[in-house]
């Protein structure tokens, strides 16, 4: 099916589709294209920078007025003459990413889905880019989607931002075709399968590297559509038209 402008809709609405695209990958993968020994499971970011182990702290929820010293913690909101406000990183940093682990253990490769939080500075960005390029450094194997126009910050897409990490080479998308796919091998020689889409293109299936001479094929289109199906109509309407419903219409 036609992939659609992700750009003209609030991040709340690709968080959504995201998380439940990654499910139907996840399922996918486990039920055909990988072989025995091998599992695709979700994992959520942890935040910006993620350590490689997690610990997790207990949540006290305070009284709406708690003792701090001489100080009062309250729950009313601070006020300013100007306040903006963003949910694109947080969305990012509430992502899935989807990893092939090797009996459950070792992870083999990750298939991340670019949010727009992760453009959304130029801080954002980088930390993504960094994540990006620690993993091929480690020798896991990586698929990125890219369902987004390049920003100011990666003017010329998601993979020259990582590739520039690597090695610097000039790259420029075919006229009409900014959205970029790519999978990177992460053996000793790095290397970029890259495949670039636009608005109303089908998405072609991407191959994602598990051992020097073997790969799977992940199937974006099929997925794309069935998770796309699943979505309510008027969450369909907003993305195929780029108008969110109003609240006090009928």
């Amino acid at each position: 099916m036609p992939m659609h402008d992700w750009s003209k809709i609030p991040s709340g609405l690709f968080h959504h589709f995201h998380q439940d695209w990654s499910t139907e990958l996840t399922r996918s993968l486990n039920r055909g294209p990988l072989p025995k020994g091998y599992s695709a499971l979700i994992e959520q970011r942890a935040g910006p920078k993620e350590p490689d182990v997690l610990a997790i702290e207990e949540y006290r929820p305070r009284s709406p007025k708690a003792n701090v010293g001489p100080l009062t913690a309250t729950l009313e909101r601070p006020t300013a003459r100007v306040i903006r406000r963003t949910t694109k990183q947080i969305y990012a940093t509430r992502a899935n990413r989807i990893v092939i682990r090797h009996k459950l253990g070792r992870i083999i490769a990750v298939i991340e889905i670019v949010s727009p939080g992760n453009k959304e500075s130029r801080a954002a960005l980088q930390d993504f880019v960094e994540k990006t390029v620690d993993f091929l450094r480690r020798g896991i194997h990586l698929l990125v989607v890219d369902l987004f126009p390049p920003s100011t910050r990666d003017p010329f897409g998601i993979h020259k931002a990582i590739w520039d990490e690597i090695t610097e080479e000039d790259f420029e998308f075919p006229e009409g075709k900014d959205r970029t796919l790519v999978s990177y091998d992460a053996d000793p020689e790095k290397i970029a399968y890259i495949e670039t889409v636009g608005v109303g293109d089908a998405l072609p299936d991407m191959p994602l590297i598990l051992t020097p001479d073997f790969h799977v094929m992940v199937p974006l289109e099929s997925t794309y559509r069935a998770t796309w199906a699943a979505g309510p109509e008027a969450y369909r309407e907003a993305v195929e038209t780029g108008v969110m419903p109003d609240p006090g219409a009928e």
